[in-house]
């Protein structure tokens, strides 16, 4: 392998924990427990690799490139195991779903960003984010999934995880603080 090529493999690997902060969000707790997401994931940068003499865009589109493929390989999942038709429509709304968590994501650090170049910080603080989130404990991890990326309310969540409130509300707290500390040695 060249020097071009381990490069752009390094870079795609960068995206790992962002991508697979994405196709989680994206499947249920039931897929969940079928098959991986980071199967999906490993998929993804499989083939971005593979495609990445296709890929004409700017540093700040590369995500959105990725979270094309990706769309494309959690709909060939979810048709394997018999959750859906063949829909090109079911594609282009997982697409649409993901460009939506993402955003989230993005807002969850900083307010809305109109310059190309704020759209690009706000991906790369998306991709720092899901690195850092990758590095918490798991139940803080998932607490701060559920509450802040898939908007559940703080019962809820706690339902899902099998917790009172009041340990969720902890945990949250503790992951928060863990997060910002990451995040702030990250810089």
């Amino acid at each position: 392998m060249g020097a071009d090529a381990e490069g752009h493999g390094r870079l795609l690997e960068r995206f790992r924990d962002y991508l697979g902060l994405l196709a989680r969000l994206h499947l249920g707790p039931k897929l969940r427990g079928k098959f991986d997401a980071s199967d999906v994931v490993q998929q993804t940068l499989l083939e971005a690799y593979a495609k990445r003499d296709q890929f004409h865009g700017t540093e700040a589109e590369r995500p959105a490139w990725l979270r094309q493929i990706l769309a494309h390989n959690l709909a060939d999942a979810l048709r394997a195991f018999g959750q859906a038709k063949r829909d090109a429509r079911r594609e282009r709304s997982l697409e649409a779903a993901l460009q939506e968590s993402s955003a989230r994501l993005g807002a969850w650090l900083a307010a809305e960003q109109s310059s190309p170049s704020q759209r690009a910080q706000g991906h790369e603080e998306a991709v720092r984010l899901a690195e850092a989130l990758a590095e918490l404990p798991e139940d803080n991890c998932e607490a701060l999934i559920l509450h802040y990326c898939e908007s559940l309310p703080l019962a809820e969540v706690a339902k899902r995880m099998d917790r009172t409130t009041a340990s969720v509300a902890g945990l949250l707290k503790r992951g928060l603080k863990q997060l910002r500390e990451r995040l702030h040695e990250s810089r």
